[in-house]
């Protein structure tokens, strides 16, 4: 039962829309060529708040017919005791994959409701740290040619400031040194990341980070699959071992507080990366940056840019977000609010109650699954 009676969630709803990338893409392990956006909201007291992920339009049925007695007529203001609810009550389902997926958008959504309700940028509810962030060009796929690989990490760079940009490796290991010292010869002195979704072999990988070495390649992004707890820390060990300066990275596959801890306890990882669509939304990446903070680790935020940018801000121990093509475009699309970027950062509107986003549903009705 709600302590305030006016702050008691009215109506849920939830949709998938499916959009088409701009050109085909992959990175060493998957090919696409769409993105389903999984969008949920929450009405109380004449607000509503937004939430989603990128996962299977599936989630729909699973939020409308598991999730939707235990939300609606909940207290807007008690998000952990639902946040609770609703973990325990997909036990029996498995908490990972789907399901944290599905938890992660209504819980952002909450914290969105939240917000509003309380008339804050979400930034200012969660106690800001910081008033912009910075983020990495993210792309670079394996299915782009050499014109548009220098075309995506310049425009990033050298028009949109950006510190950093992120290449995907993986499909053909004489093909991805070339592209990285393609990406080098581009970016100039910006920092450079790769990142290989998990394809190498823990020797593959060393044997591939020492062959790129004179590109200065900062960032190693899943160099096994971040599965292989003891694979990753070979490789980070390796590494500090040969003296490159080059971080392991892993953990936009972490779903709960465990797998995160994991990771953290193998020391498989230099910087842990969270994402609230998957990882249990605003509450799921606060328990994320709380380890960080607790064993000194970096903490970066994977994809969806606009979401996680108030969080970001209030994040302890926050490094950067991924400003990732697909998510980037797809935000800027469908969604009033989305964050342009300028000079390398991103910066929430501080004037816009909650996270600030809300949906086009015009625009967004024409890929509505």
């Amino acid at each position: 039962m709600t302590q305030r009676p006016d702050a008691a969630i009215r109506a849920l709803r939830v949709a998938a829309y499916r959009v088409p990338t701009d050109a085909p893409e992959a990175d060493g392990t998957f090919t696409w060529d769409a993105t389903t956006l999984v969008v949920v909201e929450l009405d109380a007291a004449g607000q509503t708040g937004l939430g989603y992920t990128y996962a299977d339009a599936s989630l729909v049925r699973l939020i409308e017919e598991h999730f939707r007695e235990m939300v609606e007529g909940a207290d807007a203001f008690a998000i952990g005791r639902l946040n609770e609810q609703l973990w325990a009550s997909v036990r029996n389902l498995g908490r990972s994959g789907l399901a944290a997926c599905a938890i992660s958008a209504v819980d952002c959504a909450l914290w969105d409701l939240k917000a509003r309700l309380l008339d804050l940028p979400l930034a200012r509810l969660l106690d800001t740290r910081r008033e912009r962030i910075p983020v990495y060009g993210s792309g670079g796929f394996t299915s782009y040619d050499d014109t548009r690989l220098r075309e995506q990490l310049g425009s990033w760079v050298h028009e949109d400031g950006c510190r950093w940009v992120k290449v995907k490796i993986g499909a053909d290991v004489t093909r991805d040194a070339e592209r990285v010292r393609v990406a080098r010869e581009t970016i100039g002195e910006a920092g450079l990341f790769i990142d290989a979704n998990g394809a190498h072999t823990p020797r593959s990988a060393i044997a591939f980070a020492h062959r790129v070495a004179e590109q200065q390649v900062g960032w190693f992004e899943e160099p096994v699959s971040s599965d292989d707890l003891a694979g990753l820390r070979e490789v980070r060990e390796a590494l500090g071992a040969s003296g490159q300066p080059m971080d392991v990275a892993a953990g936009e596959y972490a779903y709960t507080p465990d797998d995160f801890r994991r990771l953290v306890e193998h020391g498989a990882v230099d910087v842990l990366q969270a994402d609230l669509t998957r990882c249990g939304g605003v509450t799921g990446f606060l328990q994320a940056a709380a380890l960080c903070e607790a064993f000194h680790l970096g903490l970066s935020a994977h994809c969806a840019p606009a979401l996680h940018l108030h969080i970001a801000c209030a994040a302890p121990r926050f490094r950067h977000q991924e400003w990732f093509h697909d998510h980037v475009r797809l935000e800027s699309m469908l969604f009033e609010g989305a964050p342009p970027l300028n000079d390398g950062h991103i910066a929430p509107d501080l004037t816009r109650p909650g996270h600030g986003l809300t949906l086009r549903e015009a625009d967004a009705r024409r890929y509505l699954i």
